[in-house]
């Protein structure tokens, strides 16, 4: 599945777990490392690796945490936002082509199934 996804994220210069990435920023308020770590079921030396390359590009922002000098706040740059929502229709329609090959199987239960080993 994730090479499905990288494959279709590819011509835009993302991979699918970059694009996840952005997605967990794509919030109101800027998120601190430790709840996108949980989110995405990383560790946060992993979590810090995947950030660096998307902070080189311009697309998010890691700052200090105001309210905890300790901590960092992760957020999208105007740049991030756009690449996201050039993205998306591309995740949601690799999504739709997975769904479609998936002929004898119930996407949705499918998914609730997934979630339990998760």
């Amino acid at each position: 599945m994730a090479r499905r996804f990288d494959d279709a994220l590819r011509p835009i210069g993302l991979t699918n777990g970059q694009f996840s990435l952005l997605m967990s920023l794509n919030r109101p308020e800027p998120p601190g490392m430790a709840s996108v770590a949980t989110l995405l079921a990383m560790d946060r030396t992993t979590l810090t690796a995947a950030l660096k390359p998307l902070e080189r590009r311009g697309l998010i922002t890691v700052v200090k945490d105001p309210s905890d000098r300790r901590g960092r706040r992760l957020s999208l740059t105007p740049e991030g936002r756009t690449l996201l929502a050039f993205a998306t229709p591309v995740w949601e329609r690799t999504h739709r082509d997975v769904e479609a090959l998936l002929t004898d199987v119930d996407p949705d239960r499918l998914r609730s199934s997934l979630r339990v080993l998760s």
